[in-house]
């Protein structure tokens, strides 16, 4: 049977808000029976944005993160709840609004805190995908109906196609190691997990210091090269895709101008600022 999944383009965010509001929106002040209460309207929206600032001065890089209930198919909040969480054959779960009342174990259950706390109606509430709106005929809950950069695809597979479309796309989950089976894939959240080393290479041009673009910089860790790349035209370059906590690296910068390397210990990304090229003394000398 094909099930609800919801991929999530890391990279579009812009944090602009609106399935936030959207989902707040949609619940506030609504009730709608069999699948959720109405929400508070003092109480946490059941989607939040996580941001990751990376880098310093010019080279900097902000990652938005969407984050929601993943309708697990291996869901911790339900082996916590018993009858008051099912999930349905579609894939979505919801937390029943009557038999869930006074159960705040159901909120600590979520290892994604993702279950926000209904403190008036003593209930835990999630984002239940819009089942309501789905079963209505939407082709998309309204995050992706009110998302102006398509940070959210709504597809409809079965498990076996699902996993297909993962594997080819690279798509992955947010903590594999939980064994949760989320529902809500991502689509390049290497930008969330991963971190850069990238630096500004300079040189003396007469009395002007002048960006130098073109210039060969190699990744070396290990005293192994393991990348190399060259500067653009303002003199830039950058190496992402890095581990965090990683360890030492160096960086050694080729040019007619001169040459240059530099050391450092990467735990987040690390700009490594200005680096003027050098020529050797024997250059000099044979000037």
């Amino acid at each position: 049977m094909s099930k609800w999944n919801l991929v999530i383009n890391v990279g579009q965010c812009e944090n602009c808000q609106n399935c936030v509001i959207a989902a707040r929106d949609e619940h506030v002040g609504n009730d709608f029976p069999g699948y959720a209460a109405p929400a508070a309207v003092d109480a946490e929206s059941p989607i939040r944005i996580l941001r990751r600032v990376q880098g310093d001065s010019h080279m900097v890089e902000t990652t938005y993160l969407p984050v929601m209930c993943n309708h697990c198919d291996d869901a911790p909040c339900m082996r916590v709840g018993g009858d008051a969480i099912r999930k349905r054959a579609d894939g979505i779960v919801i937390i029943d609004p009557e038999k869930a009342r006074g159960r705040k174990d159901i909120v600590k259950a979520c290892p994604y805190r993702a279950i926000v706390w209904n403190e008036a109606l003593q209930l835990p509430q999630i984002w239940i995908f819009d089942a309501h709106l789905l079963d209505e005929g939407w082709q998309q809950p309204r995050c992706g109906q009110s998302c102006p950069t398509g940070v959210f695809e709504t597809i409809r597979l079965d498990d076996a196609a699902m996993a297909h479309k993962a594997r080819r796309e690279g798509l992955r989950v947010l903590e594999p190691k939980l064994k949760t089976k989320p529902r809500v894939w991502y689509r390049g959240l290497e930008r969330w997990d991963t971190c850069f080393i990238g630096g500004s290479v300079s040189a003396r041009v007469g009395q002007v210091d002048e960006c130098v673009a073109s210039a060969a910089v190699a990744l070396y860790t290990g005293g192994q090269k393991v990348a190399d790349t060259v500067t653009d035209a303002f003199g830039d370059f950058r190496f992402a895709g890095l581990a965090k906590d990683s360890g030492r690296y160096r960086i050694e910068v080729r040019h007619d101008f001169g040459d240059a390397s530099r050391d450092c210990q990467l735990g987040e990304s690390v700009y490594l600022g200005e680096i003027e090229l050098a020529r050797s003394t024997n250059e000099v000398e044979a000037a």
